[in-house]
């Protein structure tokens, strides 16, 4: 009996030994890491199946109890008994305080703090053409015109006929037009629009149109096959050629400035007779075709301007705008054909009009100094966020 109590009482005093490490888990607990934590516990685990398992010590002693005498057996097994109990509840209230640790370690970890501020959404900024787009609306709408927009699937009546677009017309071309199906076309101009807008409204009238043509252009620095396009229209009694150039010099000052010149050149359109391409003087050499290194007025050389690193004075260079000719081609216009008004009902005798025309991308990247229009169209942020 004294044998086996002696091999009990060493069983605890082991485990005592043994345990030390994780007895101490309270006072170490500040000290402790959540790795080093979840180490300890798998540690503590592997400690439990070992001091309570069925292969352990205590196990064994278990064993004994039936090796003693009948009247020593009750305080023998009590003894056992115990000391297992003791071994249990060591282990479990070690387990507890660890994953209680644990525990509160990883939630403190996950914890969202909800005073930080937020991260704001990237935002983007008005597109170029939108910008240009919207100038040039304004300036309209306070000279008294209206804005308008139709389909962009058009059949070919409005998108030729109307037009006075003859058969045969390299226009009609597929080569030239984006086809849907016989009888539509994605329209390669918006005088579509003021067709409708003569068909809808009536005359008089004053009207800019602008919105997406589509064309079978390459893609290259200066093309795309989807581009923006504005055109003006203006009908009713006694509208000559000089209500033209008027509208279209007042627009460009009112843009680029009081400065601003414009030209005329002759040219052929279906739809109008006389036809005339504009053109105004570059708003950066101001018409001069060259630009300094210094601060550029007018082409001429400020006298201001800080010299060159070897004290040579500003060098003078062709303005890349305008390309040296001091000018920036813009757009189509003239007096509207007779032929278009008839096809709306309206009387040439009695009712005239004129019709200008301009794409934006162009104009947008002169403004803008954009070297490449695909650039506009590739959905990054990155470049929206420059323009304001």
């Amino acid at each position: 009996m004294e044998e086996q109590k002696k091999q009990v009482e060493g069983i605890r005093e082991a485990f005592k030994a043994k345990f030390e490490r994780f007895a101490n888990l309270r006072s170490a607990a500040s000290d402790l890491r959540l790795a080093s934590a979840q180490a300890l516990s798998k540690e503590l685990a592997e400690f439990k199946i070992k001091s309570t398992g069925k292969k352990s010590e205590i196990a064994e002693a278990k064993k004994l109890i039936g090796k003693v005498s009948p009247e020593e057996r009750g305080p023998f097994g009590q003894l056992v008994q115990a000391v297992e109990k003791e071994i249990v509840e060591a282990i479990h209230d070690a387990e507890a305080r660890l994953n209680e640790f644990i525990s509160k370690e990883q939630t403190e970890r996950e914890r969202l703090d909800v005073t930080i501020p937020g991260r704001r959404p990237r935002t983007g900024h008005l597109h170029p053409i939108t910008i240009l787009r919207q100038k040039i609306e304004d300036i309209f709408v306070s000279m008294g015109y209206a804005i308008e927009d139709d389909r962009e699937i058009e059949t070919d009546y409005y998108n030729f006929d109307a037009l006075n677009i003859p058969e045969g017309h390299p226009a009609r071309e597929s080569q030239d037009t984006f086809y849907t199906t016989d009888g539509f076309a994605l329209r390669s101009q918006t005088s579509t629009v003021q067709i409708r807008a003569m068909e809808r409204r009536g005359v008089p009238l004053r009207v800019i149109a602008p919105g997406r043509v589509f064309r079978r252009d390459t893609p290259d620095m200066t093309h795309t096959p989807m581009f923006h396009q504005i055109e003006g229209l203006c009908v009713d009694k006694g509208i000559t050629m000089a209500h033209l150039k008027g509208t279209v010099t007042e627009w460009l000052k009112r843009l680029f400035g009081e400065d601003t010149v414009t030209r005329f050149r002759p040219s052929y359109f279906p739809f109008t007779e006389p036809s005339a391409e504009f053109d105004f003087s570059c708003f950066v050499c101001h018409g001069t075709g060259s630009v300094s290194s210094g601060q550029v007025a007018g082409g001429s050389v400020n006298e201001d301007a800080p010299p060159s690193a070897n004290g040579e004075p500003p060098t003078v260079t062709r303005c890349r705008p305008c390309k040296g000719s001091g000018w920036i081609e813009l757009g189509g216009s003239g007096m509207v054909h007779p032929n278009v008004l008839k096809a709306v009902g309206v009387d040439p005798q009695v009712y005239s009009g004129f019709a200008f025309g301009f794409g934006l991308e162009r104009m947008a990247a002169l403004m803008f100094n954009i070297d490449d229009i695909r650039h506009m169209f590739e959905n990054d942020v990155r470049f929206l966020e420059q323009f304001r």
